[in-house]
This record gives C-alpha cells, structure tokens and sequence, in this order.
C-alpha cells in the first residue's frame, strides 16, 4: 500500500493530482479507514477556513479610529 502524505491529500481535494494519483488515493481509502479520517479533517478544516470571517467590534474599531486622531502628527494649517 503507498503512504500518502497530508500534501497529496490536500493536493487531492483541490483536484491537482493526476487521474492515476486521484485512482490510487480513491483506492487507498476504500481500503484504509485512518486515510478517509485525515482526507475528512483536511476537508473540514478547509470548510471551516473558507466560512471562518470574522469583523472586529464596533468598540474596537472606534478605539482604533479616536488613537489615530488623538496622536495625528499632521501640522494643522
């Protein structure tokens, strides 16, 4: 059996392996049950990371914004 590294996984989902690689790997987790459970975190891991946004809040954002006027070193005219 070939060990495939989490790169050929990866390389894998996003489908940038060759059609004989994808049938060797397809072929391998039908046999190895540990390989399915690496190419599912993998999977949901990019899941996650791909609805995974966030915004700071307003607070923050207003905090941010009155510093930046507080300490502006722009010379008035």
């Amino acid at each position: 059996m070939t060990l495939f590294t989490p790169e050929d996984l990866l390389l894998y989902i996003y489908k940038e392996v060759s059609p004989t690689q994808a049938v060797a790997i397809e072929a391998a987790m039908a046999q190895d049950w540990a390989l399915r459970e690496k190419l599912e975190i993998l999977q949901s891991s990019i899941d996650r990371l791909d609805t995974a946004v966030e915004s700071p809040r307003t607070e923050v954002i207003l905090n941010v914004l009155n510093y930046a006027r507080e300490t502006d070193t722009v010379p008035a005219h």
